[in-house]
């Protein structure tokens, strides 16, 4: 580490909330600065060169800096930043989303995952007027407070916060139950069928698939029971498929949000659904008991909904899905393949181009199972990698690009059989 990036990372640590800007933080021994990223690639400000399997979470599909995304940017740019007010962007990139998802009529964007998820919620209470909320034990959907929250041991089915600051009154309208447990979501869907307003999921839950017939089974119970199905495709919406996980699987909810892909890296998030429940956000029903507030200064900022049609543009070519799935099963299967050469059980989770490593001998189809694993081992892997030059977050997600080649699979195989070597 050079004294250049010492001094910025002491300037991080006193004018930043805990010397980062979020929850993604390594130790100081293994962090960087990012100075700039090109393709697959990041460089530090050290002028040290990473192959980027993180990229920015999630959105940079493409790689950073595509010149497609670059200069529809570019140009929007010069056409102003923001209007607050309907431009041709928003229209346009709508229409795409609405054509491309199954469940999608109309469109309401906003500027991160977050306020989608949570703005999806609100819509789901408007439209059924119920409050209550299913969410699945380890499912990631943001964080506002009723996202926040992990299964209560002392009261099975219930949740309680993951975060302090979260009143129990916003606790005590989320119910949990465990991804992939058919059996208990049946119960639980069954037994506040009443009150309950939606049920939220992520397709593919982090990394961990759905059991043949689970997503089938909450679409079947809740158009039984009147609450909505929510589809979080933050992460899968643009990736598993063109369709999301909503072609992948063959299963079509009432609403699906969207982010990271959509949005060629800038702020932008969208939620997607029928006419008759996204009329629900239209202003003109305030006071009609089935308003729901969605709005925002940045929503369908221009600049980012170029961004995202312009990512679309390249997501739709020919071949594009069929490399993204090439690449990454080369990778899945290599590492699964080298952990075993090298002594370990190593279960690589995922679909498509996302993936996540477990060290584990057994399937793995719920969160808890996945934290029964050895995560001391995993993370040891992931620091292993980034110190041979692969930006990958150690206890997280592998992302896979459209830049991300045969050849520079086989580099990071090569690199993970030396750390796996050392693990022994």
């Amino acid at each position: 580490m050079t004294e250049k990036t010492a001094t910025a990372l002491d300037k991080a640590e006193q004018y930043l909330a805990g010397g980062t800007l979020g929850m993604f933080k390594l130790p100081r021994k293994h962090q960087i600065v990012i100075d700039r990223g090109q393709g697959c690639r990041i460089w530090d400000l050290d002028g040290a060169e990473y192959i980027d399997y993180t990229l920015g979470s999630g959105p940079m599909i493409l790689g950073h800096a595509h010149p497609a995304v670059l200069e529809a940017v570019t140009r929007q740019s010069e056409l102003g930043s923001t209007y607050y007010g309907l431009n041709e962007p928003a229209i346009l990139l709508a229409e795409r989303l609405v054509k491309a998802s199954p469940c999608a009529e109309q469109v309401r964007f906003v500027s991160s995952g977050t306020d989608a998820t949570f703005s999806a919620i609100r819509l789901a209470r408007a439209y059924t007027g119920k409050t209550k909320v299913l969410k699945f034990n380890g499912g990631w959907h943001g964080g506002h407070d009723y996202a926040q929250q992990d299964p209560d041991p002392d009261r099975p089915g219930w949740s309680r916060p993951i975060s302090d600051g979260i009143p129990r009154s916003v606790t005590d309208t989320v119910i949990t139950c465990d991804f992939n447990d058919t059996a208990t979501a049946v119960d639980l869907i069954g037994q506040h069928a009443p009150d309950l307003a939606a049920v939220i999921v992520e397709p593919l839950q982090r990394a961990i698939s759905p059991k043949p017939g689970f997503l089938d089974a909450l679409r079947d119970l809740t158009q039984k029971h009147e609450a909505l199905l929510i589809f979080d495709e933050i992460v899968t919406g643009f990736r598993l498929s063109w369709g999301g996980a909503q072609e992948h699987y063959g299963v079509i909810p009432d609403l699906v949000v969207y982010g990271k892909t959509i949005s060629g890296g800038y702020p932008l998030a969208a939620i997607c659904g029928p006419q008759d429940v996204m009329n629900c956000a239209a202003a003109e029903l305030k006071g009609s008991g089935r308003y729901a507030f969605i709005s925002g200064t940045f929503n369908g900022n221009p600049i980012s909904c170029a961004a995202g049609l312009a990512t679309l543009d390249e997501l739709a070519k020919p071949g594009i899905y069929q490399h993204l799935h090439k690449v990454s099963s080369k990778l899945q299967k290599g590492l699964e393949s080298i952990a075993a050469e090298s002594g370990h059980a190593l279960r690589v989770l995922g679909e498509g181009p996302v993936l996540q490593p477990f060290f584990s001998d057994r399937a793995l189809w719920t969160h808890a199972e996945t934290q029964a694993t050895d995560l001391q081992k995993q993370r040891a892997l992931g620091l292993g990698l980034l110190k041979k030059g692969f930006f990958v977050n150690p206890s997280g997600k592998l992302y896979l690009s459209t830049i991300h080649t045969d050849e520079i699979v086989e580099q990071t195989l090569d690199a993970a059989r030396s750390v796996l070597a050392e693990l022994l």
